[in-house]
């Protein structure tokens, strides 16, 4: 049983976590019987829906609606951590459903963006060092330190600027069939993922030499 402190080490930092709106929707959904691990699951399915919106059409309405998906995929990463903790519904196997659906949902709106503007190499890049970057983090945390959410694109900064590229496309596709907003933010955070993936493992080489 991990204590409040080691808690709060492995968790990542939200400003929105302490907002009135996030603090009442976790405790209608706990008290109405929803479960952390069936939320961290439905994000899987914002993401399917957002991923099949991002390939199937180049509609202005479906990049908003994609955009949309991504912001209720974090959603549910906020709440399923907070109906958790806050709402003493923590299961013993709450960390795989913390991690595997996070690693799922990234992949699927990465390669999609991926495939979408017609450089899917770049979404499995894209996806790939996405996993690291929580790789990094995790491993981190299995050798006894506290887990790194610093980096210039850990998740939500990830997710802040598919959306950007999202609305972006959106704006674009009417007046060109170029796919240059998600061409752009996909290397941005292929670019970025590779950067936290080398300062995390930077800060942990030095707290290891330091513990």
């Amino acid at each position: 049983m991990k204590t409040g402190e080691e808690e709060g080490a492995s968790r990542r930092p939200i400003a929105s976590r302490s907002s009135s709106w996030a603090i009442g929707m976790s405790a209608w959904l706990a008290h109405n019987g929803a479960t952390p691990n069936g939320i961290s699951l439905l994000s899987v399915v914002f993401a399917g829906i957002g991923a099949a919106l991002i390939l199937l059409t180049a509609h202005p309405i479906a990049m908003v609606c994609a955009a949309i998906s991504v912001q209720l995929r974090l959603v549910c990463n906020l709440l399923d951590g907070m109906v958790a903790i806050e709402g003493g519904k923590k299961t013993k196997c709450g960390p795989i459903y913390n991690e595997f659906p996070d690693r799922i949902a990234d992949s699927l709106f990465l390669v999609a963006a991926g495939y979408a503007c017609g450089l899917g190499w770049l979404g499995w890049l894209s996806a790939l060092l996405a996993a690291l970057t929580a790789y990094i983090r995790v491993f981190g945390g299995s050798v006894g330190l506290p887990q790194d959410f610093s980096g210039i694109m850990a998740k939500q900064r990830r997710m802040a600027v598919l959306t950007a590229g999202l609305l972006a496309q959106s704006l674009e596709t009417p007046i060109s069939a170029s796919r240059w907003s998600l061409i752009f933010a996909s290397v941005i955070i292929a670019a970025g993922s590779l950067v936290t993936c080398i300062t995390r493992t930077i800060r942990l080489n030095r707290s290891l030499e330091r513990s």
